[in-house]
């Protein structure tokens, strides 16, 4: 992917996000990006209409612990067990961050 696309999809997913600042820091661009593959089924910013369960406000240790056990076979799912496989250690802990920072409501 080009670095131009990766900038206009990093944009994107800020403005999706909420970002407080159009000046956010790599981390946390990186993370409202990562957090935009969530919103299809879980909601923007985590904030599910009811379908899924909501990842916003879920404490940090809480979301490591849940999608390290998807992506290690610990925990099955419909889908979640596939999708937890494709991030990293790090990309999981961005994600925590990110889903932490938000408010639940």
């Amino acid at each position: 992917m080009h670095t131009a696309t990766r900038l206009a999809l990093a944009a994107a997913a800020l403005a999706t996000a909420g970002a407080a600042s159009a000046q956010a820091s790599p981390d946390l661009r990186a993370a409202a990006y990562l957090a935009s593959n969530c919103a299809n089924c879980h909601g923007t910013n985590g904030r599910s209409l009811g379908a899924m369960p909501g990842l916003a406000g879920i404490p940090q240790e809480r979301f490591v612990t849940l999608m390290r056990d998807f992506r290690d076979g610990k925990r099955q799912a419909t889908i979640m067990h596939q999708l937890a496989k494709g991030y990293s250690d790090e990309q999981i802990a961005l994600l925590a961050e990110f889903f932490a920072r938000q408010p639940a409501k």
